[in-house]
């Protein structure tokens, strides 16, 4: 039998390590089990290590834990809707919360975007964006339109159709060619002209422009869809320059084209309101969505979608099944629960409102580390900020992840992506541990060659 402690006293096929048995996602595995760093508790602002110390979260655990960790209106949700209804099937029945819960998320999203599809994850969510343009176009006639264009640098989760629309090699080099006919608009990252800007940089509106150069070498009748992150948060904060998303919008809007926002790190009060397309005042046709919606407590994301789009799908089919798509998990009941709990708890405590009203103290912390060993650009917009660092030579993204580590090992989570260190904290932050996380940085940057 195995022990409850931890770690656990499970002895594994004969093995002795105790991690063994578990292949970690995004890891390194050998150097992780080789000096393990662990977290075994969380309230509020801080985890807590293993080894029993506070580390103030500057990541929301990855992009997600929007309003802290461990609150109590979330969890005594799950644990009544645990105890009430485990599991209802969505297939064919239903259940309230879902439905509720979509309401509730329809009223957040732009105009218009009011039909909405639960997933489980980032992942999948862009996984049903994608088949759910192919369905659009289909049932509008135009049944040409398969090709599909990311941009490079995205990341958008990690399904066939996530690593293929994506533009970050190492997410597909082990996997084959994935879909094809998909194709990719250049990324927005622009050191020699935008160094060092708060908030959306001046230069690169003009890359949007690829779209039409796409438009123009595949025919738009063979494009059904664009999807971008409006901040690329994963691949080290690429903020969109000034006018790029709009330029986008119009290309679309030109030729037929659906637009997707990528928005499972954005939307949730990251940059400010309940969406980067609300904020920043352009309208996608879908929005993916995940990580904040339950504030990471159960997995769950969502897709929204235009109520025209939706309409074109649903009244194309002659009786039946319309969209032949789902998952077991689709508007699970802990999940809508803790949707629902968590939605409730940003607008009580107004928390998309923080990152308009942190936004400058923010801003200036990190701009602090301009001139800091190592450090040769600084973007932020809302409660975000990616820090890039010159790489070192002949080991390209060791400094970021000694950097990481440094951070952790001194009661600090950060993000290492590539030469990158990124920061996203809970929209709970004070002003004090704003100063904490810059001050440390600094300190352990000092110590890095």
């Amino acid at each position: 039998m195995c022990g409850f402690g931890w770690p656990g006293e499970c002895v594994v096929k004969g093995e002795n390590d105790p991690l063994a048995s578990f292949w970690m996602p995004f890891t390194a595995n050998r150097a992780f089990k080789a000096n393990p760093r662990q977290l075994v508790s969380a309230s509020g602002m801080h985890y807590q290590s293993a080894d029993g110390r506070a580390i103030l979260d500057g990541t929301s655990g990855l992009w997600c834990s929007n309003a802290g960790h461990c609150r109590p209106e979330i969890t005594e949700a799950i644990a009544k809707a645990a105890a009430t209804l485990d599991f209802a099937p969505t297939f064919q029945l239903g259940h309230p919360l879902p439905f509720e819960l979509a309401q509730r998320l329809a009223a957040l999203m732009p105009d218009g975007l009011d039909r909405i599809f639960f997933t489980n994850s980032g992942s999948e969510s862009v996984d049903t964006a994608l088949k759910i343009a192919l369905a659009i176009q289909r049932a509008k006639g135009q049944g040409t339109r398969t090709r599909l264009i990311g941009r490079e640098r995205g990341y958008h989760g990690t399904g066939f159709g996530g690593i293929s629309v994506g533009g970050l090699v190492n997410n597909r080099r082990a996997f084959g060619g994935g879909l094809p006919g998909v194709d990719h608009l250049r990324h927005t990252h622009d050191l020699a002209r935008n160094a060092f800007t708060r908030g959306f940089p001046q230069h690169g509106a003009e890359l949007a422009d690829d779209l039409q150069r796409l438009v123009d070498l595949h025919g738009a009748d063979t494009i059904a869809a664009v999807i971008v992150e409006p901040m690329a948060g994963s691949t080290g904060v690429l903020v969109p320059p000034v006018g790029y998303l709009q330029r986008l919008r119009d290309i679309c809007d030109a030729h037929g084209i659906i637009l997707i926002f990528d928005e499972v790190i954005t939307a949730f009060g990251r940059v400010g309101g309940a969406t980067a397309a609300g904020q920043w005042g352009v309208t996608p046709d879908i929005i993916t969505m995940a990580k904040g919606l339950t504030n990471a407590t159960v997995p769950m994301g969502a897709v929204a979608v235009k109520r025209e789009l939706h309409d074109a799908v649903i009244e194309s089919a002659p009786g039946g099944i319309e969209l032949f798509h789902g998952y077991t998990y689709s508007g699970h009941p802990l999940a809508s629960a803790a949707g629902l709990a968590t939605l409730d708890l940003y607008a009580r405590d107004g928390l998309f409102d923080r990152a308009a009203e942190l936004g400058s103290y923010w801003e200036d912390a990190a701009h602090g580390l301009k001139g800091q060993c190592h450090v040769i650009d600084i973007r932020t917009i809302g409660l975000v900020a990616g820090i890039e660092l010159e790489p070192r030579p002949g080991a390209p993204t060791a400094r970021a992840m000694e950097l990481f580590h440094a951070c952790f090992d001194n009661g600090l989570l950060v993000r290492a992506t590539g030469d990158i260190i990124a920061l996203s904290p809970p929209l709970i932050v004070e002003k004090t541990e704003i100063d904490e996380m810059f001050r440390k940085i600094a300190e352990l940057l000092d110590r890095i060659d």
